[in-house]
């Protein structure tokens, strides 16, 4: 087992001798917020074969990750010892915040023992910073006039440096802010109390913000800290919305007073917030960082995801979601071959206008093992365990274009040629993937009375 440390602040000038010259823009490696989310996260470190390796616990639940690892050359051959560590705490290995070429190389130097996501709610927003100090171009037409409108209206406006005798008015207007922000209780009282730690530790933590001042009222404050020798990170960014362009003109101004070695600017995800993903996009970001999350699979998954992309020629990509959110081994149904997975489907549960719903989804033949009645054993095993649960009705899709495959179904009580729509909190396709063919069977328990004109078929995770 790996020896991991907590994040303290005597260990700033260690971390940071890796991370600084990483050249990765991942928010999440700035050493401001492992510091101050050290409540949440538990964020704990260890050089480990000439890389950084910090270990955290995913959400601040019992499932612990670890990021990418940081430093020079390739970190392919410290896999198996992070592995061993994550065994040791009865868990898998789970690698958040993977760049694109951190993505490759695992994929490269460990090929077909990992899955792989990106969840663009938590992808970073990057910006040259030149952008947002100057706001050139038609494309900031209307930052700028809002800027003028905020100019006019305030001309006793001013900008001030953010220093410790200015951190109670930014607790207070945050405490007011956060009273019109209800619908995310734990999430804003978690962020308190990150700047709380950051207001107690400013200087320590390298941090730098900046104010804005409407007469003597605070309209707006923000703060951050490096995340590289060329990238600052933008923690926190918060105003009084009764200043109509405070947002606008301290992001302006603050860029402008960043030292000018910082030439791109995080501005950190947008947690997959409408409004928070638009208003980030309106400053038109040079790239979003990805941060791709890794689970180093079990057998049965590296099984299940062989024959996914050879029976249906999805992409990897396609099969690794499925495995990563909703893959569960207890709801599949497998038939074995010469020991190879040859077929297989999935149970899954839904809610539908028919009621408790089980979607048989996903199932598949390899080629290798066709005609030898391995769909029909699985179908029969399925329609026996949905009996057993109670479920009011089971549907499923059958590949658009196979007609013949309704009588297949048929065979097993499923019926009717109904629109369906799946809905799911993450929106994943349930689907084949174009809505117009979406056209489900059903099996009813109780068949008396009109099948419905339409189905809509809400996930409902157990």
């Amino acid at each position: 087992m790996i020896e991991f440390k907590p994040v303290r602040l005597e260990d700033r000038a260690v971390i940071e001798r890796y991370t600084m010259p990483s050249g990765i823009c991942n928010c999440d490696l700035a050493f401001a917020n492992m510091y101050c989310w050290q409540a949440v996260f538990h964020s704990a470190w260890a050089e480990i074969g000439g890389f950084l390796v910090i270990r955290f616990q995913i959400d601040g639940g019992e499932r612990i990750g670890y990021m990418q690892p940081v430093g020079e050359g390739n970190f392919g051959p410290i896999i198996p010892v992070l592995r061993e560590d994550a065994h040791a705490h009865g868990q898998r290995l789970r690698i958040i915040g993977l760049t694109d070429e951190g993505r490759d190389t695992i994929r490269r130097v460990h090929p077909c023992h990992f899955a792989f996501e990106s969840d663009r709610a938590l992808e970073d927003y990057v910006y040259n910073a030149d952008d947002l100090r100057n706001l050139t171009g038609r494309r900031y037409q209307p930052k700028r006039n809002h800027i003028n409108r905020f100019t006019a209206e305030y001309p006793d406006y001013r900008y001030e440096e953010l220093t410790p005798e200015r951190f109670g008015e930014c607790m207070a207007l945050e405490r007011e802010w956060r009273r019109g922000h209800d619908g995310h209780t734990s999430e804003l009282c978690a962020e308190q109390r990150a700047m709380q730690r950051a207001f107690e530790h400013f200087d320590e933590l390298g941090l730098i913000g900046g104010c804005i001042y409407v007469g003597d009222r605070l309209a707006a404050f923000t703060y951050g800290s490096a995340v590289n020798d060329h990238t600052f990170d933008t923690h926190v960014e918060k105003a009084d919305t009764e200043f109509d362009g405070a947002f606008t003109i301290i992001n302006k101004l603050f860029a402008q007073h960043l030292p000018e070695r910082f030439t791109l600017i995080n501005r950190e995800e947008d947690l997959g917030l409408d409004g928070l993903r638009q208003a980030k996009l309106s400053y038109h970001p040079a790239f979003l960082q990805h941060k791709f999350a890794a689970i180093c699979m079990h057998p049965d998954e590296i099984a299940c995801k062989e024959l996914w992309t050879k029976a249906f020629g999805d992409d990897e990509q396609f099969a690794d979601s499925f495995i990563m959110r909703y893959y569960s081994r207890n709801r599949m149904l497998t038939a074995e071959v010469e020991g190879h997975m040859a077929a297989m489907l999935h149970l899954l549960p839904f809610q539908t206008e028919l009621g408790r719903t089980t979607y048989i989804y996903g199932v598949a033949t390899d080629p290798a093992f066709q005609c030898r009645g391995l769909a029909s054993q699985l179908m029969r095993e399925a329609m026996e365990r949905i009996a057993e649960q109670g479920d009011d009705a089971a549907l499923l899709i059958p590949t658009p274009d196979k007609e013949w495959l309704r009588d297949f179904y048929g065979r097993f009580g499923f019926e009717g040629d109904i629109p369906a729509e799946f809905v799911s909190p993450d929106r994943f396709d349930f689907g084949t993937g174009d809505t117009a063919t979406d056209r489900a069977m059903v099996w009813r328990r109780n068949p008396e009375g009109l099948l419905p004109e339409k189905l809509t078929a809400v996930y409902d995770k157990q």
